[in-house]
């Protein structure tokens, strides 16, 4: 079993791994610091948005899936929803008109 990072610390280092790519990203929301959810919101900044969630996939690893996308405003709906649900959510919105959120790299994937 691989160790666990705090969501802070994940959180912390995914926000560096960002400014090294040079992609503009920021915390939208701070959540528990030792086991809060993470959700990367990507804006593409033409009015459309996804939003990325930690799931486990059939052999129980962990990835990242879409949980919603569209226009801006209806994935900043279904956010606002899943808030309401998990109070301990961090929010972390990265900004980038060529769709980057470095998510399917190593150390980031899972």
């Amino acid at each position: 079993m691989e160790p666990r990072l705090t969501a802070e610390f994940w959180v912390q280092a995914y926000l560096a791994r960002l400014r090294f790519a040079d992609i503009p990203a920021f915390v939208v929301r701070r959540g528990d610091e030792t086991a809060g959810a993470v959700i990367v919101k990507l804006n593409t900044l033409d009015g459309r948005a996804q939003a990325f969630a930690r799931s486990f996939d059939m052999e129980g690893k962990r990835v990242w899936t879409v949980l919603a996308e569209g226009a801006e405003p209806d994935v900043d709906a279904a956010l606002a929803r899943q808030r309401g649900f998990d109070p301990d959510l961090w929010l972390i919105e990265v900004e980038d008109r060529a769709g980057r959120t470095l998510l399917d790299e190593p150390g980031l994937s899972g």
